[in-house]
């Protein structure tokens, strides 16, 4: 490869015998250079394998960079629609896609509880090289320490993001206008409630898929068409309702939602139901949240549906003048103002 990738993976040692990750004791560097090429340059490396030095030397391209940094634990470490891999690689994306950026380049840090499968390690990273390649993005450093069996939920892992900003656009609270139309880029909930039955062991009617994708391309596209992004958000912890309630407030303004136009599936709707949960404040990890130019709403609901991570967008609401409350309208037409909650609904599921 060019002088643009490096990997300083302070490795685990394999158990030859059981498969399993365990710490390393004394020496053992001949084991950790197998286990760095073995699994980490296979998938990460491309065809040139890079040198192994102590940081990555980058080729940017000159204008303004996005730089963000996220950590991801999930239990179960597998669920539908995705794994602990998958939801490192697109959230770190997205959080860089909704500032405006095209991602570049990640990083990723391994934290391993001792006695990790290997085979779990392994569809892990695979997981990650396939997401990464989705997304057009290269992993290009990382690094790995082991813990004590008990200290860790199997495996962590924690990521940076580089992406460049190719436009002159502010996107953020403070270009909201009263009048801006706020767009939901799918259906809402899948993730959350996808992770929480595979963690809790509950039977749905039909299997549920989590959201979990990348949106790089989706935003890409809005920009590219020349549609005018105010502000946009993943709508990951916290979901739809916080990343609302956050935006507004730090824009100083209002935003009035209509619950019945908000995508939710009818699986979602029946396990919130059933267990009292609410779907506005239930994690996603391919949804985001778009306040964009009011007279561009309609051209960016062409672009979002002709798109499959975005297929099913629908306009839910408008910013309006007032002192940074969302305000909900119901489908009998009551209104309430919605608040952050004190704790999560579900914890532990991006």
């Amino acid at each position: 490869m060019e002088n643009d990738r490096v990997f300083n993976m302070n490795c685990p040692i394999p158990d030859e015998q059981h498969s399993h990750v365990r710490m390393a004791h004394g020496s053992g560097g001949s084991l950790m250079r197998r286990l760095i090429e073995e699994v980490f340059l296979v998938a990460f490396g491309g065809d040139r394998p890079p040198p192994l030095n102590d940081s990555a030397v980058l080729s940017l391209p000159p204008g303004r960079l996005a730089l963000t940094t996220d950590s991801y634990v999930v239990s179960p470490l597998f669920f539908p629609g995705g794994d602990i891999g998958t939801l490192a690689v697109n959230g770190t994306v997205n959080d860089l896609a909704v500032a405006g950026a095209r991602p570049l380049y990640l990083t990723a840090g391994f934290i391993l509880e001792e006695g990790l499968p290997m085979e779990t390690l392994e569809k892990i990273v695979s997981s990650m090289q396939q997401a990464a390649a989705a997304a057009a993005v290269r992993i290009v450093t990382g690094d790995t320490k082991v813990v004590e069996h008990g200290k860790c939920d199997g495996i962590f892992i924690n990521t940076a993001g580089v992406g460049l900003l190719e436009h002159d656009l502010e996107i953020g609270p403070s270009s909201m206008r009263p009048g801006d139309a706020v767009i939901v880029s799918g259906d809402i909930g899948r993730h959350g409630i996808a992770v929480m039955a595979a963690r809790e062991g509950i039977a749905l009617e039909t299997s549920l898929q989590s959201d979990c994708a990348p949106l790089a391309g989706l935003v890409q596209a809005l920009l590219e068409d020349g549609i005018r992004l105010h502000c946009m958000r993943d709508l990951t912890r916290g979901g739809l309702a916080s990343a609302a309630i956050e935006i507004s407030r730090d824009a100083h303004l209002n935003i009035a939602l209509d619950e019945s136009r908000i995508p939710v599936g009818p699986q979602v709707s029946a396990a919130c139901e059933l267990l009292g949960l609410d779907p506005l404040y239930i994690a996603n990890e391919g949804r985001l949240l778009a306040v964009l130019d009011a007279d561009d709403a309609d051209r960016a609901l062409e672009i979002m549906h002709r798109r499959p991570e975005s297929a099913a967008a629908q306009h839910i609401g408008t910013v309006t003048d007032g002192d940074g409350r969302v305000i909900l309208r119901s489908v009998i037409g009551s209104e309430r103002v919605l608040d952050l909650l004190s704790g999560d609904q579900l914890p532990r599921i991006c």
